[in-house]
């Protein structure tokens, strides 16, 4: 579990990179600037921890690249102490920038191997969700709903309902949505039945499956 000055000058290149693709929220800057990336992969991957990719993590899931991350982050526009859902826990690295960003967050894992990996590991980080749970993410949490914001971190062939339907008013839903490429997609709940929605471009992503459990 080391963190080294190479790693942290690592980190600020990918900084460097993310701001010149467009990322601007020095919050979000700040915590992939602070998270160590490198500890969330398989050692036969960590010389590309601090590329601006996606690589591959158990269970055949991936951990996202870093614009991708930052991305949805900064659309969340997330605030200290918001209650975020997250969908597809994966490698925990999405989990920790919110962590780091100041939000309570619940998060939501289908694979089994990868939930019992990633509950140990983040806390051994120093980061603390409220709730990591081993379940259906297209049913989301209602025990625990309303949401000032949900993000979904696989693609998503339709947009869940029950997702929607527990967003606070004012909420976000930041989901990659289509089959072999997404198109992330961000809906705001302005009203009771009422959603604004905004398309951001096309993403890839691994796909979210349904009842594998």
């Amino acid at each position: 579990m080391k963190d080294t000055f190479k790693h942290k000058g690592l980190r600020q290149q990918l900084v460097n990179i993310l701001k010149t693709k467009g990322i601007t929220d020095t919050n979000v800057l700040n915590a992939i600037g602070k998270i160590p990336r490198h500890l969330f992969m398989d050692s036969s991957f960590l010389d590309h921890a601090y590329q601006d990719k996606a690589f591959p993590i158990a269970a055949d899931q991936t951990i996202s690249q870093p614009y991708t991350v930052a991305f949805q982050s900064e659309l969340l526009q997330v605030k200290k102490g918001d209650k975020i859902l997250e969908i597809g826990t994966g490698s925990g690295y999405q989990t920790a920038v919110l962590c780091e960003l100041g939000a309570k967050v619940y998060s939501i894992e289908r694979q089994q191997e990868l939930f019992k990996k990633t509950s140990k590991f983040i806390p051994k980080l120093g980061y603390r969700a409220k709730k990591l749970i081993f379940g259906d993410g297209y049913k989301g949490l209602v025990d625990e709903a309303p949401f000032d914001s949900i993000i979904v971190t696989a693609g998503a062939p339709f947009v869940p309902k029950p997702l929607l339907s527990q967003l606070k008013i004012g909420g976000r839903l930041v989901i990659p949505v289509g089959d072999n490429v997404q198109i992330m997609t961000m809906f705001t709940r302005k009203g009771q039945k009422e959603f604004e929605q905004q398309e951001f471009g096309e993403f890839r992503f691994v796909p979210l499956l349904e009842d594998k459990n």
